[in-house]
């Protein structure tokens, strides 16, 4: 058995009318310390969120998921964060900053492939 390694997950939540408080999983996110990685896939169900809000900005919440996914990715698409480490850019985006688009809380576990592992997440509580 390969070494496994810790690492952190949240899911992204859209809360299309926070007056409501409905909401579903549309990426995750995925921080492990030891290989330097930070990571988010995401997959926004227009049907759904169009069932919950039909006057949704579709536009606005993809845009927000792609922004999210330039962060992680780094480079010019992470802006501002793009010379901190991974640790700190899955930080600032697991810190509350909208309405719409909510970090869920943090999990834990064990990975001895991280990309493989945000996949697996996305596949299983996402899609």
């Amino acid at each position: 058995m390969s070494e496994r390694d810790v690492f952190e997950y949240a899911l992204l939540r859209v809360v299309p009318r926070v007056e409501r408080g409905e909401c579903f999983n549309a990426g995750v996110l995925v921080y492990c310390r030891a290989k330097s990685f930070v990571a988010a896939r995401t997959h926004l169900d227009e049907t759904k969120l169009r069932a919950l809000d039909p006057e949704a900005d579709v536009a606005g919440v993809r845009a927000a998921l792609r922004a999210v996914e330039g962060v992680c990715a780094g480079g010019k698409a992470a802006g501002q964060a793009a010379g901190d480490d991974a640790g700190r850019r899955f930080r600032w985006l697991i810190a509350p900053r909208s309405t719409v688009l909510q970090p869920g809380p943090v999990h834990t576990g064990l990975t001895a492939d991280p990309e493989a592992e945000t996949e697996r997440l996305l596949a299983l509580l996402v899609r």
